[in-house]
C-alpha cells in the first residue's frame, strides 16, 4: 500500500539522512528533466533550500554548507523538492541559472559517455563558460 501523504509532526522527519546527517540530493532540470548533479544535504541545508527555493548543499570536503553558484554565480532556482519512497533520496527539480551546472563549465556533471569496443569514457558535452573564469580568486 502506497501512502498519499507522509503525516509526520515535521516534514523533516521523513527524510533519513544517513549516520554522518547527510541525505544524498539529485538536481534535475525542471524542464528538460536532465540529471546536472549530485550532491549531499544536511538538516540546515535542506531547510535553507525549502525556505529560499534556491538550492543550498553540503560540502563533505569543506565540512560546510555551500550556496549553489556563491562563487561561480550559476545558482540553481529550486521549483519542486520531491523525496523518494524510502526518504533516503531528494530530487531538487531546479532551473540552472546561467545554464551551467557544473565545475568544468558544462551544463551537467554528467558529460562522460562510455564508448567503444575497448571501453572508456569519452567528454560528449561541451564547456560552455571556462571554469578559470567562473571561479577567479579574489583576494
Amino acid at each position: 500500500m502506497s501512502k498519499d501523504v507522509l503525516i509526520t509532526d515535521n516534514w523533516m522527519d521523513s527524510v533519513a539522512f544517513d549516520d554522518k546527517g547527510l541525505v544524498n540530493v539529485v538536481a534535475q532540470d525542471h524542464l528538460t528533466k536532465r540529471v546536472l548533479m549530485v550532491a549531499w544535504m544536511n538538516r540546515e541545508a535542506l531547510e535553507i533550500t525549502a525556505a529560499t527555493r534556491m538550492a543550498t548543499y553540503f560540502s563533505r570536503s569543506r565540512g560546510k554548507l555551500w550556496h549553489k553558484g556563491e562563487e561561480s554565480g550559476n545558482q540553481q532556482k529550486v521549483h519542486e523538492i520531491r523525496l523518494d519512497c524510502d526518504g533516503d533520496v531528494i530530487i531538487l527539480m531546479v532551473e540552472q541559472i546561467g545554464g551551467v551546472a557544473c565545475h568544468t563549465g558544462r551544463e551537467s556533471c554528467f558529460y562522460y559517455a562510455l564508448e567503444g569496443d575497448t571501453p572508456r569514457w569519452v567528454a560528449k558535452d561541451p564547456v560552455l563558460k571556462d571554469p578559470a573564469q567562473m571561479y577567479k580568486k579574489t583576494t
